[in-house]
């Protein structure tokens, strides 16, 4: 085992230096990587929002907006196809989705119907079993019913999706953004993430106005307060003024459309000097343009954006060179917002946002500081304490981890993936988990070497014992991470890929790299034995019986089950934005510490807006002693857009050079609760998952065994969280399910030395069997939990207040875990029946051969 062969070698040094390759460009100066031939890697680490700021917005097609829009056009076609192409008189009446059509001449109707079908935009020869959109049905002669399907609402809406995508990308490609995300998300949402853009207000009023542009002819029989007393005439409608004051009536029929426009610039009017925007026809509508105003001089023409009237100038002379502008209550920075607007055309539909999170600059340079330098410590923290406890096998579990770290971030670069925060504890829970294979190896060669076996049979036998229960041992993680990435969003699905690959470097790295260094090692002093034992916390060969304590730890256990469900039942979980709704500010004040006076005058800006329970609290980051301000707002009566008023609100009235925005998060109601349902399901099937895996390797009772004791540790950990009140949000799923593959991976390994045992020890009661089994791994165990903690424990004094709570919880979760691998998971399986097999049919063999020989 030994003896490696070349090709063995040559992929330890490929994927080596590939992990190197791929992490350099990381390391480089832009001007530098630019240079590069193209056939060497250029992919770098996509640093998250959280760690470089930007705007993270969640957007959804408003259904309702489609349907009545599509009714408002189908009533305009239907009336013009009717009346003025077939000369059939009628009567429109709409009633919520439905349009009521009354002809003049009932004989008419089954015409009138055909020329209706004809209207579906879907009618088509080559829809093949397609989709109709319209549902056309005559009741009684000169009575027609229209209404839109169900079907044909759902193509029509992932159709405009798709435009929608693509107005989107051509908006913020006009900001001169960078590397910005734009993807559907299911049929009927976009995700739009923009790095490093730090007014996140102006992205949010960019990427969501649909910017709908249209030319209506004023109505000049009577003025809109006339028609709302006594009636609207036929063809005409109601809209409001851009300035808040009046309305306008106006001609439903669109005279012409934004759609024809082909440039728009903003500019200064030359004698007024107010800001303008400038736009210009296609030739089509420069066409259309001269026509209506030549045919209508003298009368008032109306620009309307989006349902309001922007201006309505008297058309003073025909206007044939196919532009205009558009005046009226414009900013600069309006003036040019509009361009790009109309530049990148309108939003085919109305966008609402129903999810925010924006990070400014200067709070995600911090979040890369002490996540990086928390990183940074704690993985020397480990190394020291590896190579304190295993001296020159310390330095090579050193030198393996190293090379682990190396081959997981640039795998990372490969990729492209994206590093946030929970990625960054990922990385330190993978260096733990890359010492526990080292740890787990290390103990083996011990035990064999206490066995008698020299010293390279030692290393041989511990290296192929120890293998198969580190594979178990991270499988069951692994299984954790997948279903975390399928059903977890955003940073959690981060932190997944980061502890994924972790994984799976881990495994690379304990069993070829880790073999290599200590075979060539082996191959060029050949000692006579291998001293590699320092220090540990439990001496060899104790004999604690853990299982005389089993039910005074079981009845602890229970109480404090117990316990934690009360405690969530009455006390409850601090639930965060993610699953409660609502909306989260973090403000900093100039000199970064907050004063008493500071809160009160937050609080007296905010209670007049009547939010309803508005939170003010101070945060203090205790690695560097700054305070900021958290501001929670609860979730706002009527829904995901009024969420957006609110937060709008009170960014209004704070001013901004009292109090910096660092942080902005907003997840509305319908986020809110899928969350919460996706993060239920992601943890029970987990729990699943790694059931079925663990009775498929071991038996029924160690898989049951294995789940109850890590739902033992799920439930004790929401008690955590419940009794010190820290927010639960979504990295907070992602904690429960790493404490869930944490459990399991020490539970496995005790499990597998029970299983090792049963085989070898046939004369052995079970109850022995399992002090035995316990006790064989408990240096192991303690030297893996410390390790471990002291990785997640730099990362809670060091790692920042944004992720403190998520690294508390796992280290409890790493203490909490020890103790059910000790105390839980193996009595459990004395109350489940588990037997010795093998001194019951050793017995009964016994007993047969008596009965032969009396016979």
């Amino acid at each position: 085992m030994l003896q490696f062969s070349p090709m063995r070698t040559v992929i330890i040094a490929l994927a080596s230096l590939l992990g190197v390759l791929f992490l350099l460009p990381n390391l480089l100066p832009a001007s530098v990587l630019s240079a590069w031939p193209d056939f060497l890697p250029k992919r770098q680490i996509v640093l998250g929002l959280d760690l470089q700021g930007g705007s993270h917005l969640l957007l959804q097609v408003d259904r309702e907006s489609i349907v009545t829009e599509r009714i408002k056009e189908l009533r305009r076609d239907i009336r013009s196809t009717l009346a003025n192409d077939k000369g059939i008189g009628n009567l429109i009446s709409t009633d919520g989705d439905t349009l009521h059509v009354e002809l003049t001449d009932p004989v008419r109707t089954a015409e009138a119907v055909d020329v209706i079908k004809s209207l579906d935009s879907y009618a088509s020869m080559f829809n093949i079993g397609g989709t109709a959109e319209l549902e056309v049905t005559a009741p009684e002669d000169g009575k027609i019913d229209v209404s839109l399907t169900e079907a044909g609402v759902e193509k029509r809406m992932t159709a405009l999706v798709s435009q929608s995508i693509e107005v989107i990308r051509k908006r913020i490609d006009e900001l001169g953004t960078t590397e910005p995300i734009i993807q559907r998300q299911g049929n009927d949402r976009v995700l739009v993430e923009v790095p490093g853009f730090e007014d996140s207000t102006r992205l949010k009023d960019i990427i969501s106005r649909t910017a709908r542009l249209t030319f209506h002819l004023v109505y000049e029989g009577m003025s809109a307060a006339q028609a709302e007393k006594q009636g609207l005439p036929a063809g005409t409608e109601i809209v409001p003024n851009s300035n808040g004051n009046g309305s306008e009536l106006l001609y439903e029929d669109v005279a012409l459309g934004g759609e024809s426009l082909t440039d728009a610039q903003a500019g200064y009017d030359q004698r007024t000097s107010q800001p303008i925007v400038t736009f210009r026809f296609d030739t089509r509508g420069a066409i259309v343009f001269s026509e209506i105003t030549s045919a209508n001089v003298g009368k008032r023409f109306a620009i309307v954006l989006d349902g309001q009237v922007i201006t309505a100038p008297v058309i003073q002379t025909a206007i044939t060179g196919g532009s205009g502008q558009i005046s009226g209550n414009f900013t600069t920075q309006s003036a040019n917002d509009l361009a790009v607007l109309l530049r990148a055309g309108a939003l085919p539909a109305t966008l609402d946002i129903i999810e925010e999170r924006s990070v400014g600059p200067s709070l995600g340079a911090d979040s890369v500081q002490s996540g990086v330098f928390a990183g940074v410590i704690g993985a020397i923290g480990v190394m020291v304490f590896m190579i304190l406890a295993y001296g020159l096998f310390g330095v090579f579990a050193v030198m393996s981890l190293i090379i682990n770290i190396v081959m997981l971030l640039g795998a990372l670069s490969m990729l492209g993936a994206t590093l946030t925060l929970p990625g960054i504890a990922g990385i330190v829970l993978t260096i733990g988990m890359a010492v526990d294979a080292n740890v787990l190896i290390y103990e083996r060669i011990r035990e064999e070497q206490r066995g008698g076996r020299t010293p390279v049979q030692a290393i041989e036998a511990g290296f192929q014992r120890a293998i198969g229960t580190i594979m178990d041992a991270n499988i069951t993680t692994l299984i954790a991470a997948v279903i975390l990435f399928f059903l977890g969003s955003g940073s959690v699905q981060g932190f997944a890929v980061t502890l994924a690959l972790g994984i799976m470097t881990t495994l690379f790295t304990a069993y070829l790299v880790t073999l290599f260094i200590v075979g060539r090692w082996y191959a060029w002093f050949r000692p006579k034995s291998l001293k590699m034992q320092f220090f540990r916390f439990v001496p060899d060969g104790t004999k604690i019986t853990f299982m005389a304590w089993r039910k005074i730890a079981m009845a602890f256990s229970g109480l404090a089950i117990i316990g934690s469900i009360v405690l969530f039942f009455t006390v409850g979980l601090n639930l965060g934005i993610d699953f409660k709704g609502g909306s989260t500010l973090l403000l900093q004040t100039p000199n970064k510490i907050v004063s008493v006076e500071d809160i009160a005058d937050v609080r007296a800006q905010i209670t007049p807006l009547d939010l309803g329970d508005v939170v003010v609290q101070t945060l203090t980051d205790f690695s560097t002693g700054e305070q900021t301000i958290s501001l929670r707002i609860e979730t706002q009566p009527g829904g995901d857009t009024a969420q957006q008023v609110a937060i709008h609100k009170v960014q209004d009235v704070l001013d901004p050079a009292k109090y910096e925005a660092l942080k902005t998060e907003t997840v509305g109601p319908t986020v809110s609760g899928e969350l919460a349902v996706a993060g239920t399901i992601a943890v029970v099937v987990a729990l699943f998952a790694i059931l079925l895996y663990i009775w498929f390797r071991f038996e029924w009772q160690f898989a049951v065994g294995a789940v109850l004791a890590t739902t033992h540790d799920v439930i004790l950990t929401i008690g955590f969280y419940s009794i010190l009140g820290i927010e639960f949000n979504l990295s907070s799923i992602a904690a429960v399910l790493t404490i869930v593959g944490y459990s399991l991976n020490d539970t496995v390994v005790v499990y597998d030395r029970i299983r090792e045992f049963m085989r070898k020890f046939r004369k052995v009661p079970l109850i022995q069997l399992l002090d035995d089994s316990i006790n064989s791994t408990l240096g192991r165990t303690t030297l893996t939990s410390f390790t471990t903690i002291l990785a997640l424990l730099a990362l809670v004094i060091f790692g920042g207040e944004v992720i403190r709570g998520f690294t508390l919880s796992m280290t409890w979760g790493v203490v909490v875990g020890t103790y059910s691998s000790i105390f839980i998971a193996s009595p459990l399986l004395t109350l489940m029946g588990l037997k010795n097999k093998a001194p019951v049919e050793k017995a009964k063999k016994a007993e047969r051969r008596a009965d032969g020989a009396a016979v």
